[in-house]
């Protein structure tokens, strides 16, 4: 036996991280490693270029309850040509008539419609004050971008257990889920399938590959969130 911090994670619009281009921005079927530590470190008020060391020892597995339907959203930018950047303050009807026009491209960014996972972590030091910082997080926390904010309260808490999946069974789920059950299980793996989600450099946006499994398994939580 050991502890496990447990919590649950859904809201209408999830973006869960994949690698990015400029032109388009990928999503998840499932929370990578770098989005729940991004989250913990919200809560427990660290910012981007602090120290997430605390956090970055963490072991996880990740429950999959449904993964949402699709849905992808066009925005479009703007790039200016040379010559502005050049002369910055020049005007915009001396730009017209030098036949400079701005660049309008169009961006792909993939969202999760009503996704719900299941956390579980664990560590050789005491998870209580993360639990307590997910309760009462010092910054909004978000699934994936700003645009998706949560749909319920994340329900962590701190449960003696066997297994990750032993501990996920006492997920308490939000009520309108509360006969959600989870078929596959997302942990780390020498072998699988290989994901880009450990964080290396923050500010930079680097990170590094690490392989996991999907393993089938049921996980049905006998007790709903009122």
């Amino acid at each position: 036996m050991r502890p496990y911090l447990i919590f649950t994670l859904t809201a209408a619009l999830g973006s869960m991280g994949e690698l990015a281009g400029h032109e388009r921005r990928g999503t998840g079927l499932w929370p990578g490693r770098s989005a729940i530590l991004g989250l913990l470190g919200a809560a427990c008020g660290i910012r981007r270029d602090g120290d997430f060391s605390r956090l970055d020892e963490l072991s996880m597995a990740v429950a999959i309850f449904d993964e949402g339907h699709a849905l992808r959203d066009y925005h479009t930018f703007q790039t200016v040509p040379s010559a502005v950047v050049r002369s910055p303050n020049s005007r915009p009807e001396a730009l017209r008539a030098a036949g400079l026009r701005s660049n309008t491209a169009i961006t792909l960014r993939d969202y999760r419609c009503g996704p719900l996972h299941g956390v579980a972590l664990w560590s050789e030091h005491d998870l209580q004050p993360l639990c307590e910082a997910l309760h009462r997080p010092a910054f909004t926390l978000y699934l994936g971008r700003k645009s998706c904010p949560l749909a319920a309260p994340l329900g962590a808490q701190v449960v003696e257990a066997e297994t990750p999946e032993d501990a996920l069974q006492h997920l308490k789920l939000p009520g309108w889920r509360k006969d959600a059950r989870a078929l596959r299980l997302v942990r780390d793996a020498e072998a699988g399938e290989v994901v880009h989600d450990v964080p290396l450099d923050r500010r930079k946006w680097h990170f590094a590959a690490r392989s996991v499994r999907v393993d089938a398994v049921e996980i049905a939580p006998s007790e709903a969130r009122t």
